[in-house]
């Protein structure tokens, strides 16, 4: 079931939306060689609960840890670890949630650790763009699949791919919501976006093949081929004849 949000819940989301962005700008600032992903959750956890906020993947299904720190080949959902350091010419995806006031923010980009390829510049160029390019179909009265067309669209013309596997999502006093935001599809289908919708836009995309497959551990989700991956999360909400990005930094 789709929630749709009261003027007083988006402020709430938007107050978590604004710290999850707040957390990143802090963290983001300790991303070099040498450092370890752990370390970087462990800045995280203490920055967000300064602020007498929760992070909101902490325990959610059983996952271990504050962040999802997700290095090179690995899609999504990467559990930070003592020994995996970073290294020069490495990308590094961060996904935060907050959790404040019982109401959730959620927001994700890729960093380059130090110099890195022309390849890897050009992947967190394109998606960041491919995020943008979503968001502009996120207007009222559009439908979900404007957003994935607009986005597959622009992808596979640059020459990456879409993942499938993994989707966006509603967000508010759950960290995950329905509906579920695919990153592909065709124009004109899916759910008609309506005043009150919030939802997390955030397109996976890979270097190579789309496909990906989850590791032992139950979380870790890589590329099949061990292409590069990069990831770009905004929050939006649909407001009067308006879009706004509650992840915004400010």
């Amino acid at each position: 079931m789709v929630y749709y949000k009261s003027v007083e819940e988006i402020e709430l989301i938007r107050a978590s939306c604004q710290l999850t962005a707040r957390t990143l700008d802090y963290i983001s600032e300790h991303i070099k060689p040498g450092i370890s992903t752990l370390h970087l959750d462990r800045l995280a956890e203490e920055y967000i609960r300064s602020f007498d906020a929760v992070p909101s993947f902490l325990g959610i299904r059983g996952y271990p840890n504050s962040i999802c720190a997700s290095v090179n080949n690995v899609v999504v959902h990467g559990i930070p670890r003592k020994d995996e350091i970073l290294r020069e010419g490495d990308i590094i995806t961060v996904d935060v949630g907050v959790c404040k006031n019982g109401y959730n923010g959620d927001k994700a980009i890729t960093y380059p650790v130090g110099d890195v390829s022309s390849l890897a510049k050009n992947l967190i160029k394109v998606t960041e763009e491919a995020l943008d390019i979503g968001i502009s179909e996120a207007i009222e009265n559009n439908r979900l699949g404007d957003i994935g067309h607009a986005i597959q669209t622009y992808v596979e013309k640059q020459g990456f791919s879409v993942v499938r596997d993994f989707v966006g999502h509603g967000i508010g006093s759950s960290p995950h919501e329905d509906p579920q935001v695919s990153h592909f599809g065709k124009s004109g289908t899916g759910l008609t976006l309506k005043k009150g919708l919030v939802i997390a836009i955030e397109p996976m995309i890979n270097a190579g093949s789309y496909q990906t497959k989850v590791l032992s551990d139950g979380w870790t989700a890589v590329s099949v081929d061990g292409s590069l991956s990069a990831q770009f999360e905004h929050v939006i909400a649909i407001t009067n004849n308006s879009t706004e990005i509650l992840t915004l930094s400010q």
